[in-house]
């Protein structure tokens, strides 16, 4: 009996997991949705208040609504004018006191992150780490800059080291190039594994680098 319900938990689980990630995505997008009703209710008359606040009670509509709000904002800053008023609001935002030191920093990491000129996240890496004697996985997010960088008298790269299970949460390190271990595993891939905790391990054809080939493969 152990052996059938370990079988039906191992079945059903990552499709509850998917479920509930599903469901809390939509649970917030829901609450920003309310949210920009609420205001919005306030703005504008009764009348059209009343009518809006109908499409607060469709289950999903905030998922729906937030998607095409980020698809139109997309197009609009992504062309020339759109990228003037971009400018304006980030001036704006940098003029307010408290608001403009959270504001441009959210704006500086989200933009290095997600930039597709960006190197940040690009490469897995296997890194001594807490000691000399274990090793862990850990992204490179670039090369230290600046008063760090004068202090640095060699190639140094900058490191985040994840946490598991959540990857979201970690250290911040840099380390010279030299010890340093590229891996073949994709981003993906070395995500897989570390949320894991080991268990999911990539596959085989990336275990195994190609100074790892066979020196005198026949033939």
């Amino acid at each position: 009996m152990k052996k059938y319900l370990l079988a039906g938990l191992l079945t059903w689980l990552p499709l509850a997991i998917t479920v509930w990630v599903l469901l809390w995505v939509q649970g917030l997008l829901d609450g920003v949705f309310h949210a920009l009703l609420r205001v919005a209710g306030a703005v504008l008359p009764a009348g059209a208040a009343e009518s809006l606040s109908q499409f607060g009670s469709w289950p999903g509509m905030g998922v729906l609504v937030m998607v095409v709000l980020l698809l139109l904002t997309g197009v609009f800053v992504t062309n020339i004018f759109g990228q003037w008023w971009l400018r304006q609001w980030d001036a704006l935002m940098n003029r307010i006191p408290i608001v403009k030191s959270i504001y441009s920093s959210v704006k500086q990491v989200s933009d290095t992150l997600f930039s597709s000129n960006g190197n940040a996240f690009r490469e897995a890496v296997l890194v001594p780490y807490p000691h000399a004697a274990s090793w862990t996985i850990a992204f490179v997010t670039g090369k230290p800059s600046g008063e760090v960088a004068e202090q640095l008298h060699e190639e140094f790269v900058s490191l985040y080291v994840p946490t598991t299970p959540n990857p979201t949460s970690g250290f911040f390190l840099m380390m010279p190039r030299s010890a340093v271990r590229p891996l073949h595993m994709s981003v993906d891939e070395a995500l897989k594994y570390i949320i894991s905790m080991g268990v999911v391990t990539p596959p085989a054809s990336h275990a195994h680098g190609p100074e790892e080939a066979d020196p005198n493969p026949a033939g």
